[in-house]
């Protein structure tokens, strides 16, 4: 469970995201990030049990993202995320690759899985995997535990059947995607929940079987 603080502070991040109050407010915002870590290491254990990829030992400051923004690029200035973000998988923090993923916002938390925007190889690696084992792609995001928390997003999608693919293809849809992941949200009182560990554990348990199916089509 986290502390109440912690989600205040993401949310007083977000009404003064300028470096001079971080600054002001940095030992607030190791109290915040500590608490996070802590319950990262409350859950890598327990994922660790769920999915045998996932280390016990990982530091779980190799899981947590920096909370500052890379602004480059962006037209959007502000130097913190008004979030924490937490990802698990095999590679950690900088692989390309399947894992878990914990967002972290007051009124925007949720819990995800799968690989989100894949590089061009592995997307066509995994399109060949879901033609070909369509079946057992179908049974995965069917199956009444996937169901019970997750349905897979389908906003990540191309207009038109990807090259060497039948338009006619009953299923196309599967097929045009060009993200594989699933969503589902989390109340701020969540957080405070003893049982919080135990649901996360659930909700990552029903998504490995997507994970597996997706790490075995870009291992090929």
């Amino acid at each position: 469970m986290l502390k109440k603080e912690t989600l205040k502070f993401i949310k007083d991040v977000a009404e003064n995201n300028n470096r001079e109050w971080f600054a002001e407010h940095k030992d607030i915002y190791e109290e915040a990030k500590q608490d996070v870590l802590n319950l990262v290491s409350a859950i890598i254990p327990e994922l660790a049990k769920v999915d045998p990829l996932i280390s016990a030992e990982t530091d779980p400051k190799k899981n947590l993202m920096r909370i500052y923004r890379d602004v480059r690029f962006s037209k959007n200035k502000d130097p913190y995320k008004n979030n924490f973000g937490i990802w698990f998988s095999a590679k950690g923090k900088g692989g390309n690759e399947p894992g878990y993923y914990l967002h972290i916002q007051p009124g925007k938390s949720f819990i995800a899985g799968g690989y989100w925007m894949p590089e061009a190889a592995h997307l066509k690696l995994i399109r060949q995997e879901i033609d070909y084992n369509i079946d057992e792609f179908k049974e995965i995001i069917s199956a009444k535990d996937f169901k019970k928390y997750f349905t897979l997003g389908t906003s990540n999608a191309l207009k038109n059947a990807p090259k060497g693919y039948d338009p006619a293809d009953p299923n196309i849809e599967y097929l045009k995607l060009k993200s594989f992941e699933a969503t589902t949200s989390l109340t701020d009182n969540e957080f405070f929940d003893p049982k919080l560990v135990n649901k996360l554990i659930s909700s990552f348990g029903a998504i490995q079987p997507l994970i597996a199916f997706l790490r075995n089509a870009i291992s090929q």
